[in-house]
């Protein structure tokens, strides 16, 4: 397997959610490998989109959305889970791809707790960390369909309604 590239990750959110899927997210936990199929993902791209975090402007907690992709973007929600994001895009254009699901963890909360992410995972290099990284399997993208983003009633209609969800189709 090879890990993907920083020239991958410079692509735009909406280019790279497709092809994300059936790529392999692999976590090293004190020198124990695991390989999670990347299984539904979805898209926040912009200051324009009020459902991204990035919608409020750079602050102390986005700030990484601003860098060029190839980085993580974990946030703490409830408190107590750390969502899992990878940065995308070119340097000042906040985007990034919420992994929703992976193979036998369904939720962005199981992704985490599956990952034992953790806030010293925020900016992490997906390109050269020996902690996280995704690889490209060379497999063919699988066939997917779209859907609404959920969890984003604060956003507005037209935010709300993208269908910026990619889910793998099963069978």
């Amino acid at each position: 397997m090879k890990r993907l590239n920083k020239e991958f990750y410079t692509q735009s959110a909406i280019d790279i959610a497709p092809v994300i899927l059936g790529k392999q997210i692999v976590a090293n936990n004190n020198g124990v490998i695991k390989k999670y199929t990347i299984t539904e993902v979805e898209v926040y791209s912009g200051e324009e989109d009020t459902a991204c975090h990035a919608s409020k402007g750079k602050t102390e907690r986005t700030k990484v959305m601003y860098e060029s992709g190839g980085s993580v973007y974990v946030y703490l929600i409830y408190g107590m889970y750390w969502m899992l994001n990878i940065v995308t895009g070119k340097a000042n254009y906040p985007e990034a791809i919420l992994i929703r699901a992976i193979e036998g963890f369904n939720g962005p909360v199981k992704v985490g707790k599956a990952l034992s992410l953790d806030k010293s995972f925020y900016g992490e290099d997906l390109c050269t960390s020996s902690r996280i990284w995704i690889d490209n399997n060379n497999e063919p993208s699988p066939t997917y369909y779209t859907e609404k983003r959920v969890g984003i009633d604060y956003a507005t209609e037209k935010w709300r309604e993208i269908p910026w969800r990619y889910i793998i189709k099963k069978g």
